[in-house]
């Protein structure tokens, strides 16, 4: 009898190899628990460094690269050329003329060329020129790159603080929180997808297994308010008959995957998120996030998205899928 080969297990792309100390797969900022080693400069890319850079990264290295070029071309003037091949940089101390040479620099680097200062002679000409247009070079880069990061689309996704196992039609469902934190842009045709990740001990020794678990709305067209993502454990979820303690040995890490379409850029975008055993509040439900004001309007309050509180008895507080 020929033996047919069971199928491969299924691996989203985490690997299923175990390696005891592991935090998490994916950290709370969204971005997947790897470092790299071996890499050489051939892999670098500052370009895309910048572009990912947080704001206050970017702008300091911005500043940093701007101070440092103009103190080196500061010092090839004073001490290359000579201070004196600048006419109009004269003064009573060393430090103030190595300050006229530094603000020469800089009025030449950004093209602004007041004309209070001026060099004089081959070298000190030649200089500037290169420092000009090394100037427009870097300046061409540097808008390119806020561009860059002003016009590429980004998901602004809040997920709550904690899941809850909270009551669900008379059982109980696996629940987490979502949010869209900007208010002028739409996310349309939101796609969730939860993977549970623990670790099982066999014969080979311990591995990763991953399980899709199945929501009780998948989809949902808009995202105008927050959106509580429910898992039904029924007796068909790796989540039924365990408790707390189960959830923990097991080492699982639930893995959130969102897609949705921005329709200010109209693209599509993504987010990603993870739960671990200790951040599961069990016995809970969420509060409601929204209400509606004098004027009508429904008013979402993104600090309430975390919010908890008791459960109760399971036929009291049904989970909702929106609120």
């Amino acid at each position: 009898m020929t033996r047919h080969p069971s199928p491969p297990a299924f691996d989203p792309g985490f690997t299923e190899q175990y390696r005891s100390g592991l935090s998490r797969v994916i950290n709370p900022d969204g971005q997947f628990n790897v470092h790299r080693r071996g890499t050489d400069w051939h892999d670098i890319n500052p370009y895309l460094y910048m572009l990912n850079a947080s704001w206050r990264v970017f702008m300091g290295l911005i500043l940093a690269g701007y101070l440092v070029t103009n103190l080196i071309f500061a010092f090839i003037y004073y001490y290359g050329v000579g201070i004196d091949h600048l006419r109009g940089s004269e003064a009573a101390t060393p430090f103030a003329r190595f300050l006229n040479g530094f603000f020469f620099s800089a009025h030449t680097i950004t093209t602004v060329g007041y004309g209070n200062i001026s060099p004089d002679g081959i070298w000190a000409n030649a200089i500037a020129s290169l420092e000009a247009l090394l100037g427009l070079l870097a300046f061409a880069l540097a808008t390119g790159l806020v561009f860059g990061r002003f016009s590429r689309p980004a998901a602004r996704i809040a997920f709550s603080q904690h899941m809850v196992v909270a009551p669900y039609q008379g059982g109980t469902a696996l629940e987490f929180r979502i949010a869209n934190r900007r208010s002028k842009n739409n996310l349309m045709e939101l796609e969730a997808r939860v993977l549970m990740m623990t670790v099982e001990r066999t014969d080979g020794g311990p591995a990763r297994k991953y399980v899709p678990l199945e929501l009780e709305r998948a989809k949902v067209q808009f995202l105008p308010l927050a959106w509580t993502i429910v898992h039904p454990i029924t007796e068909s979820s790796p989540v039924w008959g365990k408790t707390a303690q189960d959830i923990a040995r097991l080492e699982a890490e639930f893995l959130i995957l969102i897609k949705a379409f921005d329709d200010t850029f109209f693209q599509t975008v993504h987010s990603r998120f993870s739960y671990r055993p200790e951040e599961i509040r069990w016995g809970a439900r969420f509060a409601p996030t929204f209400e509606v004001d004098e004027h009508g309007h429904m008013v979402l309050d993104l600090a309430r998205l975390s919010e908890l509180l008791p459960a109760g008895p399971p036929d009291a507080a049904p989970a909702l899928t929106s609120g």
